[in-house]
């Protein structure tokens, strides 16, 4: 059973080692979109020759004329680019305000090599090792190459050759519970980010009990400690929004040791420039390891309800995500 609170890829990718080990399967990635798509690039989908599936290309219009498509014998050959929406495959296929969006469909037979080719794959999107696969249509995956995070694309496509990039699911950790945390969580969930609460504190852990049946992970453990117990691979945002001083500056402390691309803590313009020398002089961290925390967290969108606040901490952690930029913080929060 592939159990609903883990990243959608990896659920796909589960149920698709599931299924071929006793039968074929296609395995749908999207590769590129036009106008409105509900699922972006890297989007994955799983087709068993029974005509079951999981994951999602759209909102149920695409998949339906897959299934349709497998039952009259298409999309047997290794690689195939199939187009839906405007001038795609099929004129009665529409998308959302006119959008379009191709998907690269893997035929794969039961076997060895296909599971050895998924597990590497699940290794991937477990945050384990960051791969890029290449593959020339209509052949069969050639090149399944580890790499590190970078900045590279999802999805490239140039003169029949496709490359793909397989990593984790962005990951947030957010470090002791708050109200701007309340709408962290709530945010980066919609985002598509994989959530993690840690919280040791007795009196706040009662209010996290409405999660206890939501894929949002909650953690009875000190920040500090989880982040020198667990590890973080590079697609994590860690963010520490309790104005607890003694929490926040151990978050910090331990944050700068791992891989983390966003580091963030909430406070004032003030009470952040305290922070940092604190941190300089009691907790010992470098120039180098500074730099990488966001003090005070967030874009200055003029924020000041816990809402606006999150929002803002959010708007910063995905522009980071998807464009390694830098930006000048200096909101008061």
């Amino acid at each position: 059973m592939v159990t609903s609170t883990l990243p959608s890829d990896q659920r796909v990718i589960l149920q698709a080692i599931d299924w071929a080990s006793v039968q074929p399967i296609w395995l749908c990635t999207v590769l590129k979109t036009w106008g409105s798509s509900p699922r972006s690039p890297g989007a994955l989908m799983v087709v068993n020759a029974a005509g079951n599936w999981y994951g999602s290309l759209s909102g149920g219009c695409v998949e339906q004329s897959f299934l349709r498509q497998i039952k009259a014998g298409q999309w047997r050959q290794s690689s195939q680019i199939v187009t839906y929406g405007d001038g795609g495959l099929e004129p009665d296929t529409r998308l959302p305000c006119g959008g379009k969006l191709d998907v690269l469909v893997e035929f794969l037979h039961p076997g060895d090599d296909t599971l050895s080719y998924l597990n590497r794959m699940l290794a991937a999107v477990d945050g384990r090792q960051p791969l890029q696969k290449q593959l020339i249509l209509p052949d069969a995956c050639h090149d399944l190459n580890e790499v590190s995070r970078g900045s590279a694309p999802v999805v490239d496509i140039s003169t029949g050759l496709v490359t793909i990039w397989h990593g984790a699911a962005p990951r947030l950790i957010v470090a002791g519970w708050s109200s701007v945390a309340e709408y962290c969580v709530s945010f980066a969930y919609t985002l598509g980010f994989e959530v993690i609460v840690c919280e040791p504190r007795a009196e706040f852990l009662t209010q996290l009990l409405p999660l206890a049946n939501s894929p949002i992970y909650v953690v009875e453990q000190f920040p500090a400690v989880y982040l020198e117990t667990e590890s973080c691979h590079p697609q994590t945002a860690i963010v520490a929004l309790t104005h607890d001083p003694r929490m926040d500056d151990l978050t910090i402390m331990e944050a700068v040791n791992t891989p983390a691309f966003y580091i963030g803590v909430m406070g004032s313009a003030k009470n952040s420039e305290n922070r940092l020398k604190r941190l300089a002089q009691t907790g010992g961290l470098t120039e180098a390891e500074l730099e990488r925390v966001h003090a005070p967290v967030g874009l200055d969108i003029g924020s000041k309800t816990p809402s606006e606040i999150a929002l803002s901490v959010m708007a910063d952690i995905v522009k980071h995500k998807n464009l390694g930029a830098t930006f000048q913080e200096n909101p008061d929060r």
